[in-house]
């Protein structure tokens, strides 16, 4: 074998394994991505699978929804039956003092008004307001309120995802609701004189008015067998 063929020979031997070398290590990559444990959504961020619990194990499961996020869920949820094609964004949950829901509620039009034959839109092309929907939508307030059975108003908790404008907010003091919870408030401007109305008549009816801070950014709901 001469100097050449010497050469060539190592040169493909050296190749050969460091080919190998690389399938092996993308081999085992591989791998250690395919059996590396699935991530799953918990408190709003992403963490490993732990293994099930032991069942002769007593404590009860950690990261369960607060009472504030479970009732701010549901006033979200009511929010996506309305049919407004805008938005389907407001929605209320009313809870009793020990944690019953009474009602919910979302935008709509009042029983017996088709929303077939009603308008849905935002704007009227010749300015007049009864092409739109505002002459004739109840809001999700109101609805809540409406909706709800004759337990005693004592107590009452309206959750909310906008802050109630100023007719809603008379409408939930007459109705006896002691606190407010809200998750945004639709606030244009600071001098919005239906917002300014209805921060007053609430704290001058003694009405509990206060910010949803959520425990978790979202909660994953899937329509499937456990």
């Amino acid at each position: 074998m001469n100097s050449r063929e010497l050469v060539l020979v190592s040169s493909a031997a050296v190749f050969g394994a460091l080919v190998s070398s690389v399938a092996l290590r993308i081999f085992f990559t591989g791998s250690k991505r395919r059996f590396s444990p699935v991530g799953s959504l918990q408190n709003g961020t992403i963490s490993k699978k732990h293994p099930p619990p032991s069942p002769y194990d007593p404590s009860k499961r950690e990261g369960y929804l607060s009472w504030d996020d479970y009732f701010m869920a549901i006033a979200f949820l009511s929010a996506e039956r309305s049919k407004d094609p805008n938005r389907q964004v407001v929605g209320a949950c009313l809870v009793s003092e020990n944690g019953v829901i009474l009602g919910i509620g979302y935008n709509g039009f009042p029983r017996g008004c088709s929303d077939d034959k009603l308008p849905w839109a935002k704007k009227s092309k010749n300015g007049n307001p009864l092409e739109t929907k505002y002459p004739y939508v109840c809001h999700a307030e109101v609805n809540a309120i409406l909706n709800k059975n004759h337990a005693s108003a004592a107590g009452q908790r309206l959750y909310v995802t906008m802050f109630p404008c100023n007719e809603c907010a008379k409408i939930i003091i007459q109705s006896g609701v002691s606190e407010v919870i809200y998750f945004v408030e639709k606030r244009l401007n600071n001098t919005d004189a239906a917002y300014i109305a209805s921060h007053k008549l609430l704290s001058m009816a003694g009405v509990k008015v206060r910010k949803h801070q959520p425990n978790m950014d979202h909660i994953l709901i899937k329509f499937e067998e456990p």
